[in-house]
């Protein structure tokens, strides 16, 4: 296969997030994206792989292949696990929830590296795909809807990333409290073959609650304005070197490691490394503990000591994107086109971010919140250019294209509030004494 930066630019398109997330709108895009920060949404994330590991050596299986520590991992507990190759580039990531002292779960395309890695080495593991259902329930209004369809008011005392088995429409289901939205919720985990009545209970109690569907266009916003990179479309998994043949071989087939859309936007790379990050660039420094060897040690050690690029929030010139698009109903050329609220067709879209004229970082995910009335990105900067406040140029146009130079302002990463950690008890308790407990 071809690896070069022409190569994956000549990729056809095609519309990814709708293969994945489902139906585009299910009301409209500007009334779903107020759902997380307002009422709440149920989100379809089904899609993703599910590796079911089983037996003692799961944990040292784990423990070499990740950043993160393994030595306290309580049952009912999850992790946002981190997979470097040798230079600290991420290769791969998911969450991995231990359900049984020797039975786990791995959520994402990292489990077909941790499967790799078992199959050639010598651990007392095993590895088995799981077919499950996955859905987000997330915003202000979740919990007390989630309370209604449970009766479990365990649900409460639940902690950040930690799970509980409870009941929903009279199947089992497991709640895993998470924030992807940088808000309050759960997300129901479960046998596909009960997931349509999961579905429909949370779509019927919901109605009350003022709940929302998500639809492709507007799930990867929360994203955005919760800074929660995604591999493929802010970074491109560190798959396509030569030590990694091997397993990228293994991973033929699989639509998880195969590139599956194109490399587009005005930063023009000059090998596919320039599009690999890494976790301490996009502030994944949490995860990190050198308790264990891991892939990438010694090179994350360095960066972590001395951290050359960060991750920010660029907020875009409401004027400039607005000549963008005015460009359109102009005679002659007319600038890249901008979608709305992104693009949908699954692109590693990568601009180029100046200052004062010269290269100072990349951004991604440009996607407009309707929320915030503006335009945002995420973006990897250098840090001396990085302090919140600072002026930039995003460099808006694929090669070929006019290029439009889009003044923007450095903003933290999130953008948003998060909420995702508050206490659930005094949440419930502010709602009700609002609004009552319809919310």
């Amino acid at each position: 296969m071809d690896f070069s930066v022409d190569a994956f630019r000549a990729t056809p398109a095609f519309d990814i997030l709708t293969k994945l997330f489902g139906q585009s709108e299910h009301t409209d895009w500007l009334d779903e994206s107020m759902s997380w920060k307002q009422t709440c949404y149920i989100g379809d994330w089904s899609f993703l792989p599910q590796t079911r590991f089983r037996g003692p050596g799961v944990p040292d299986l784990f423990s070499g292949i990740s950043v993160n520590s393994f030595q306290r991992f309580p049952v009912g507990s999850s992790k946002h696990v981190v997979q470097t190759n040798t230079q600290g580039h991420i290769m791969s990531e998911g969450i991995l929830t231990r359900l049984d002292e020797e039975d786990y779960v791995f959520h994402g395309p990292g489990g077909d590296s941790a499967r790799y890695h078992l199959e050639h080495g010598d651990f007392k593991a095993t590895a088995e795909d799981e077919d499950w259902f996955v859905y987000q329930v997330s915003g202000p209004s979740s919990i007390p809807l989630l309370l209604d369809l449970t009766g479990d008011e365990r649900l409460l005392d639940t902690r950040y990333m930690h799970t509980l088995s409870t009941t929903v429409a009279g199947q089992p289901v497991r709640a895993l409290r998470q924030g992807m939205a940088g808000e309050v919720g759960f997300e129901l985990q479960g046998p596909r073959e009960a997931g349509r009545a999961v579905y429909d209970a949370v779509v019927e109690a919901g109605q009350r609650y003022g709940i929302r569907r998500l639809g492709n266009r507007t799930t990867p916003i929360n994203h955005l304005e919760n800074a929660v990179p995604t591999r493929n479309l802010d970074y491109l998994p560190a798959l396509y070197e030569p030590e990694e043949a091997d397993f990228l071989a293994h991973l033929l087939g699989s639509p998880w490691h195969i590139p599956r859309a194109f490399i587009a936007g005005s930063f023009e790379g000059a090998s596919l490394s320039d599009y690999y990050r890494d976790p301490v660039e996009l502030g994944w420094t949490r995860q990190i503990n050198f308790d264990h060897a891991f892939r990438g040690d010694a090179a994350l050690r360095k960066k972590l000591a001395e951290p050359e690029r960060v991750l920010r929030t660029l907020v875009w010139n409401s004027d400039d994107v607005v000549d963008v698009q005015r460009s359109l109903y102009a005679d002659g050329p007319h600038h890249t086109f901008m979608d709305m609220p992104r693009d949908l067709r699954g692109h590693l879209w990568v601009d180029r971010v100046e200052r004062d004229g010269a290269l100072v970082g990349t951004a991604t995910s440009r996607g407009y919140s309707y929320y915030f009335r503006t335009m945002l990105s995420m973006a990897v900067l250098n840090t001396a250019d990085a302090e919140i406040g600072t002026r930039v140029e995003v460099v808006w146009g694929n090669p070929g294209d006019p290029p439009k130079r889009i003044r923007a302002t450095v903003a933290r990463a999130p953008f948003k509030p998060v909420r995702s950690r508050v206490d659930l008890r005094a949440h419930l308790a502010a709602l009700q004494a609002r609004s009552g407990p319809a919310g």
